[in-house]
């Protein structure tokens, strides 16, 4: 069997507030945006901003996790690619690319305590210098 990966990690500002529904198995469905940026040297010398959008999809997230998704906040998020299609109302068929979190993790303060923001994020690792090493 061949060796895949599929995993992407973004961190940027949410575009909208998130919008939660529930199905019909009480399963709870995050969905909201989040703009990354990128800047780069154009033809004429000049920089040029670039905005790229992606759509978010979170599974059964906590209470804490919805009320924080807020419009402007920095979040980190590592999932994984998704792409359907689907029928709209005027009976047109859609495709739609999507990132399914798997780790959302807040990176502004505004709102959230240190005690947790610990609890989201990965622990500190410490490394004890050692002079026995050769580099």
């Amino acid at each position: 069997m061949a060796f895949s990966l599929n995993k992407i990690m973004l961190i940027g500002n949410l575009g909208k507030d998130a919008e939660t529904r529930f199905t019909t198995n009480n399963l709870s469905i995050t969905n909201f945006t989040i703009a990354t940026s990128n800047s780069y040297k154009g033809k004429d010398g000049n920089w040029v901003n670039e905005t790229t959008w992606h759509n978010i999809v979170s599974f059964s997230l906590s209470d804490y996790m919805k009320e924080n998704l807020k419009k402007g906040r920095k979040f980190y998020v590592e999932g994984r690619i998704s792409k359907r299609d689907y029928t709209d109302k005027e009976g047109i068929k859609r495709y739609s690319t999507e990132v399914i979190s798997e780790r959302l993790i807040p990176l502004d303060s505004s709102g959230v305590s240190e005690e947790t923001q610990t609890q989201v994020s990965e622990p500190d690792v410490s490394v004890e210098e050692n002079e026995d090493l050769p580099f």
